[in-house]
């Protein structure tokens, strides 16, 4: 039936089921002759246990979902990946989704593919407008793509920094419709960051008629991203979502499905990518929810729900024991934001030092934000670049509950935060003593001169 069986199989059931692909290409018959430049050849027997000995990968030169005959298995892996991870989207909040394809790159790369393929249909196009999030990839996507980011500035409503709709609609009269490629906003991100007003978006792009790209980086793990894109496509227009395979499904980075409503521009999206397309993330996630069954991602998914809350009240406990406060974010459904406004104010950088010392404490994940940091990007130059604003009110700390977060994770986090916070403060303090020391004997120095 192409969906995600309700229950999981058990390993030997899915090598079973791998081995009987793999004997359906042509690498694998007892009897074949290969005299081509690519057969399927592999040196390596543990290279090729790995893969299952499905060699030829996906696709063909011209299109990465077409069929390859001499592959027949793993076109039919491809096939059915698709199919899978599309009743996956769907079950996860997309219900009107029609079509979507694992490509074998990482989510920056496939945001590029999207837009090289819009350029063939808005030729005269070279800007993309984007509402600021401070991630590399997502900026680079579109500079590698070859066109020119028009930066849309988010603003604050209490600690939340959301869409500018105002500033979009003006920039889109400003430029001339003609001239956007697309708008290319954002769901899942760090906090006080909350996912972009998509509903409102959609509306803007279908009333100019311009195309509408969205980034679900991390997106389908949450019920509140994939709701906005439903609605977005609801009441305006969106023309392509993309999301990570590893953010999402706990496999191996590498991986991205690009998705959307209209079946014949996801095929053109497809047809876009040049040659033929490693097969690994594609097997990687088939086995992954294979073995997951519906009812084990749709339980991992509510785990993350739970875990989401209780991340967010024993942090919002330990932020008041050291006269910090948990940032409020209600928009935002996986990512949480701590203030570290009193240890910014004892030393410039006792912030960034934070990070360090639960880097070195094996927590892996947290963001240390300080205030004012600049930095250069392709040219462009972004004031307080991470914190997704010229000017955010205060430092702070980013955590996330993500698919497969366990409470461990965060009790383990959670104390061994406290721990570095006490020590931040205790050399603060004693920074700030000797510097007090230090200006008071100048001055009695200057008094006796």
């Amino acid at each position: 039936k192409g969906k995600c069986p309700e229950d999981g199989w058990d390993e030997s059931t899915i090598e079973l089921f791998l081995h009987e692909l793999a004997i359906m290409d042509s690498n694998n018959f007892l009897g074949n002759c290969g005299v081509g430049e690519r057969e399927g050849r592999v040196a390596s027997g543990l290279v090729a246990r790995r893969h299952y000995r499905l060699i030829h990968g996906i696709g063909r030169s011209g299109d990465i979902s077409a069929v390859q005959p001499k592959a027949a298995g793993s076109s039919l892996l491809n096939k059915l990946t698709n199919s899978v991870v599309l009743d996956i989207i769907k079950l996860a909040g997309v219900r009107t989704v029609t079509n979507c394809f694992v490509v074998p790159m990482a989510t920056g790369m496939s945001l590029t593919l999207c837009f090289l393929t819009l350029r063939h249909k808005r030729p005269k196009a070279k800007y993309i407008i984007w509402p600021r999030i401070d991630q590399k990839s997502c900026f680079k996507s579109m500079i590698t793509a070859g066109f020119e980011p028009v930066v849309i500035e988010n603003v604050l409503e209490g600690d939340e920094l959301r869409t500018d709709i105002e500033a979009v609609e003006a920039k889109i009269k400003a430029l001339g419709a003609e001239n956007i490629l697309c708008v290319h906003s954002t769901t899942s991100c760090f906090a006080p960051r909350v996912p972009d007003r998509l509903e409102e978006l959609a509306v803007i792009c279908a009333n100019y008629d311009i195309p509408h790209i969205v980034n679900n980086a991390y997106g389908v793990q949450s019920s509140k991203c994939m709701h906005l894109i439903q609605q977005g496509a609801r009441v305006g227009r969106i023309d392509a979502f993309v999301q990570s395979l590893d953010k999402n499904f706990m496999v191996p980075v590498g991986g991205a499905i690009i998705a959307g409503f209209n079946e014949s521009f996801i095929q053109e999206i497809s047809k876009m990518y040049p040659g033929k397309a490693s097969a690994s993330p594609s097997l990687d996630v088939l086995i992954t929810l294979l073995s997951l069954g519906a009812s084990g991602y749709k339980q991992l998914l509510k785990e993350r729900k739970e875990m989401f809350s209780y991340l967010s009240s024993e942090l919002k406990k330990l932020a008041d024991i050291h006269n910090e406060r948990l940032l409020d974010t209600p928009h935002n459904p996986i990512s949480l934001a701590m203030s570290l406004k009193n240890l910014d104010e004892n030393n410039d950088a006792a912030v960034t030092q934070l990070g360090s010392m639960l880097f070195t404490r094996q927590v892996s994940g947290a963001r240390v934000v300080p205030c004012g940091s600049v930095q250069t990007v392709n040219n462009y130059t972004f004031k307080g670049f991470m914190s997704h604003a010229n000017d955010y009110p205060c430092a702070y700390l980013n955590a996330a509950s993500a698919i497969g977060i366990k409470k461990q994770d965060v009790d383990v986090f959670l104390k061994r935060l406290d721990k570095c916070l006490k020590t931040s403060r205790k050399e603060a303090k004693k920074e700030k003593s000797v510097n007090e020391i230090s200006n008071s004997n100048t001055g009695t120095e200057q008094l006796g001169d």
